[in-house]
Order: C-alpha cells, then structure tokens, then sequence
C-alpha cells in the first residue's frame, strides 16, 4: 500500500494536469457559443485572455449528470457556491433546455476547443486515456455524486470525447472527495471558502467572494472561524491552517484508488498530460493560477 506522503504528492500533482484539461470546458468559447444556442446568455467577458463562463449555462450544464434536479441539489453537489446564486441560475437553465441538450452542448465545446488548442490527434492521448479511465473504474462512487453522474453518462465513444470524460471523472472524485472531507471537518461552504483564500496565499475574502456570497455572509463566517480560534483578525491561527492542511491531507486519502490504480505508470500519465495542460492554459484555454486564484 502506497504510503501517505507518496499519495499526498501523487494525488495533488495528478490534480495539477488533469484540472486544465478537465475545467477547460467552463472556458471554451466553443461551449460558449453552444449554450448561446439553447438561450443562454454569451460569455460575460475575458479575464486574462480566458472567456468567462455564464453562470446559469455553468451551473446547469455542469449539474445536469445529475439530471434534471433542482438547484438546491446542484448547490449542494457543487458545495462552496451560495444557493441564494445557484438556485435561481439553475431554474433558469432548465426553461431554457432539457438534460440531454446541455450535455451536449457541454461534450461539443469541451472537445472542440482541445482539438483547437492541442490539435486532432496529441501525443499519448489514446494512452492517456486509458490510464485516466482506469483510474476513474478504480474509484468508489460513495459520497460523490458528480462523479458519480458522470460515471453514469459513459464514454463519448470518440477519441476525444473518451479522453475528456476520463479526466473529467477524475477531476470530480477529487471536487467531491474535497467537500466530503471539510464537511467532515465540521466547515461550512463559506468558512472552507476563507480558511482556504488565506491557506493558499490569496487576499483574505478574495476568491470565495466568487462563489456568489455577500459581505454579510463573509463577516458571519469570519466571525465563526474565530470563535473557534482558526482565525486571528484575518489570519489563519497555527490551529487553523492546520486544520485546512488536514482538509487536504484527507482530500488526498480520498484519492487513494485512483493513484494506486495508475500505479506504476504514474510518472507515465504525468508526462503524457503535462504538456498538455500547459498547452491548453498558454492558449486560454484555461485560467492561470493569478487569474483563477488557484488553491
């Protein structure tokens, strides 16, 4: 059995090159345009050379493996983003489309751009994809319902339709693993959103604003954080950046049949998607980690 520092740093250097390719749906201008066509809103913008995603096309789109649920169930499956945000977006999604269109549109644009950006046929894909997927069997579905809802949708059943579920898959049982493991910590969505902009070296109250929540939810969370001495003014204490280290830690564990299932070919997989993951991003594909305020 791999020991628990070996699967720390596997488990978090499999997440650094398999999120740019998994996320980069959230920012291609092919999926953009896509939900444009069911009635969505464009793109609100780019933000260092990456185009923004619309919120309601975000959260139905990325939901809708679940179904057509409501979107306390998406907030909840989501886990850091303010209900008060999700809920009405993913109403919305759902007057303009149905499950399956979404999920469509979805597999269109993400595939489209890789092909863009990385070309038809990238080195190792094939490879890549067998070892992601066999990384994605390994895993358990307990507790992770967007990996999970994924997993039900299948593979594509194109080269790079199959490459992009794969990692998508990963990337989700981690997402998933992540909230089960500050849930169990006794976090709520806004205090792991703070704990975790002061953690990773970002301006306190920077990126968990993102998640759609107001100052008057901020300065509740705060106030809950030093109340049980994680926080110091607006700086975590030893005890709470301990804490979020264990957040992490636990994170990794979560992961523990994904890598043991890559194995040995662990440095393999790395070096397959590496460079194209920095492909990808180089070509806006996919935030930098100043623009996204990548934990």
């Amino acid at each position: 059995m791999i020991d628990p520092e070996t699967l720390s740093s596997r488990a978090r250097r499999l997440w650094q090159v398999v999120e740019p390719l998994a996320s980069s749906v959230y920012f291609s201008p092919e999926a953009h345009a896509a939900y444009v066509g069911l009635g969505f809103d464009p793109s609100p913008g780019e933000r260092g050379g990456v185009a923004m995603p619309d919120m309601a096309a975000y959260f139905t789109s990325r939901g809708a493996c679940l179904g057509r649920v409501p979107g306390e169930v998406v907030a909840a499956a989501f886990g850091v983003f303010n209900p008060a945000v999700a809920v009405p977006a993913v109403a919305r999604g759902w007057e303009l489309t149905d499950p399956e269109a979404i999920l469509d549109a979805r597999l269109h644009g993400a595939t489209a751009q890789l092909r863009r950006l990385l070309g038809d046929e990238p080195a190792g894909r094939s490879r890549a994809a067998e070892l992601l997927r066999r990384a994605a069997d390994a895993a358990g579905g307990e507790g992770r319902s967007l990996f999970s809802g994924l997993r039900a949708l299948g593979s594509p059943g194109d080269p790079m339709g199959d490459f992009w579920r794969a990692a998508d898959l990963v990337r989700e049982h981690r997402g998933d693993s992540h909230i089960v493991a500050w849930v169990d910590r006794d976090l709520d969505a806004v205090e792991i959103g703070l704990v975790t902009d002061l953690w990773a070296g970002r301006r306190f109250r920077s990126w968990v604003r993102t998640r759609g929540w107001d100052d008057a939810a901020l300065d509740a969370g705060a106030d809950r954080l030093r109340a049980r001495g994680l926080l110091d003014g607006e700086e975590l204490t030893p005890a709470g950046r301990e804490l979020r280290e264990d957040v992490e830690r636990a994170t990794d564990a979560g992961q523990r049949r994904v890598v043991e299932a890559v194995g040995d070919d662990f440095d393999e997989l790395v070096a397959i998607l590496d460079p194209l993951a920095a492909t990808v991003q180089e070509g806006g594909g996919y935030p930098s980690a100043a623009a996204r305020g990548s934990r």
